[in-house]
Order: structure tokens, then sequence, then C-alpha cells
């Protein structure tokens, strides 16, 4: 017979307070003006034939379910373009990936796309265990434009500037114009201080480059109940605030650079709910980057 100690441990959520008034104001009904703002977009650098976006960020953060999100509510259909995996808990991204989206006909796209990499995973320990996750200096390499679109990623060692995949004259249309780092709203306490340091270091290089950094804060709904059951409530919500609060503090990124957001992943059809979220989101990438580029030309 077994025998226990006459107390015992029991472990709960935090509670999430719902605020009376939005923390930050959104137009809940301007879903049709920033998606016409969005199909109306293009580049006013001539040379530019898309803005790359590049989403980086811990192994399963969602950054393939956004670039799907991103396309099913521009489509105004359920797409699965980026391959996302609900189940294991490595990278499922393996190559560096250059997502178009489909403006009219099967050979017009947005002016702008998504790149999609291998998630950062934490240093394995002891050292000599074999390495996960893409390592910093290949973000840093593709930032630059010298990574080559289906660069498949080696957690071992980084690209060399003497392998098949190595871009040595990248041209404006290679490099990012806008970094945007992807984390689950529910890890944000259990990101350890390896994951953070490496987007950190991400960040800073991003800085020394002028290039733009943005967040998004995933499954904001699995995170609290109260906006599970009316998402408007995003934005009066206590504990989404304070995680926004703590990314913008771990990692240096402005809080008005920070966007939750809901991935579709159950849904089959478009909500206008999760899609103004998403928009506002898409809509702040496409400025940064445009801004940059802009920028770019005077120099």
């Amino acid at each position: 017979m077994r025998t226990f100690y006459p107390f015992a441990f029991t472990d709960i959520m935090g509670v999430d307070k719902v605020l009376s008034e939005e923390w930050r104001k959104i137009q809940w009904n301007g879903k049709n003006n920033d998606l016409q703002y969005i199909k109306n977009y293009q580049p006013h650098n001539s040379e530019l034939q898309h803005l790359r976006i590049l989403l980086h960020g811990p192994v399963g953060a969602g950054k393939s379910s956004f670039m799907n999100s991103v396309d099913t509510l521009l489509q105004g259909r359920m797409t699965t373009q980026a391959l996302a995996d609900a189940a294991s808990g490595k990278s499922f991204s393996k190559k560096y990936r250059t997502f178009k989206i489909q403006k009219r006909g099967p050979e017009i796209f947005y002016p702008f796309a998504f790149t999609d990499i291998m998630g950062l995973e934490k240093t394995m320990n002891p050292p000599d265990e074999k390495h996960r996750g893409v390592k910093v200096e290949d973000i840093i390499l593709a930032m630059k434009g010298h990574v080559k679109d289906g660069y498949k990623f080696n957690p071992e060692s980084s690209l060399s500037e003497h392998d098949h995949d190595y871009n040595k004259e990248p041209t404006v249309n290679d490099k990012v114009h806008v970094l945007v780092c992807v984390i689950d709203a529910n890890k944000v306490k259990l990101l350890s201080d390896d994951i953070m340091k490496k987007m950190r270091d991400v960040r800073l290089a991003a800085s020394g480059m002028g290039i733009p950094q943005m967040a998004i804060l995933t499954r904001i709904d699995e995170a609290c109940p109260d906006v599970k059951e009316n998402i408007k409530d995003v934005y009066k919500s206590s504990c989404l605030k304070e995680q926004m609060e703590k990314v913008s503090v771990s990692l240096g990124i402005p809080l008005y650079c920070i966007f939750p957001v809901k991935n579709y992943h159950s849904e089959i059809q478009t909500d206008n709910d999760v899609d103004t979220l998403i928009l506002a989101a898409l809509k702040q990438m496409i400025d940064f980057g445009e801004d940059y580029v802009n920028n770019l030309q005077t120099r």
C-alpha cells in the first residue's frame, strides 16, 4: 500500500483579468479598409519585386501557420501552402523557403513574400550531443541575402561562402526587409535563457543592418480563456498584456511593434475578427518594410 505526505500541491493557471476598456484601440469593423490597403499596395522602389518578411522564433511557435493564415484571409478560403506540423516538438521547416501569395491568376502574386526558416532550439547539453534547430549565423546570413531559396539547414554547421547554396551577390530582392519574431503566447514564460539570447542576438544583428523588427504572439485563444470565448477581448486581457510586456522587455522590441494573433487551425471558414488581428500585423509589416526599402534608396 502506497503512503503519502499529508500535504499536496495544486498548480493552476494565472487568473486572467478582463479590463473594462481596451488598452490598445483597434477598429473591429475596419477589415475591409485594411484588406483593400493590402490589395492596393505596390512598392515605390521599382527594383523591388517583393518585400521579404523573415519569420523566425522557437520551434512550434506557429510560423508556418501564420503564413497559411495570411494566405487564407487573402484568398477567402482555407489554404495550406506552408506545411505545418501539429504533433512533433521538433522543427518542421527544414529548408529556407520563400512563400509568395497568389493575387490574380497563377503567375500574379502580392508584392510581399514570407521566408520560413528552421526553428530555434535550445542548445543541447552536454555539448557533444547532436545539435538541433537553426543556427543564429544562418539567420544573419539570410537577412543579408546570402542564403539561396531551397537551402536545407544543417544544425551542425552554418552555411559557408564556399557552399553551393551561398548567394555571393545578393540583390535587394534577396535581402530581408522586415524581421518578425514569432512566439507562442502560451510559452512566453517557459522560454529558456538560451532561446531568448539567440533571439536577442538575431534582433541585434538586424538592428545593425537597419532592418525593422516586430513580434507576433500566436495561440492567444489558448493562452486566455476569455479571448477564446470572445476574441474581441484580446486588448482587454491583462494576461496577454503581461505576456507582450515580457516579450518587449526580454527582446527589446517596443510594445507597439508586438501584435497578438490567432492563426487558423481548426476552422473551415474564415472569421472577420481573426482576420482583423492578422491584417493589423500584416499592415505593420508592409509599412515597416516599405519605409526600410525607401531609406535604402536615399543612402
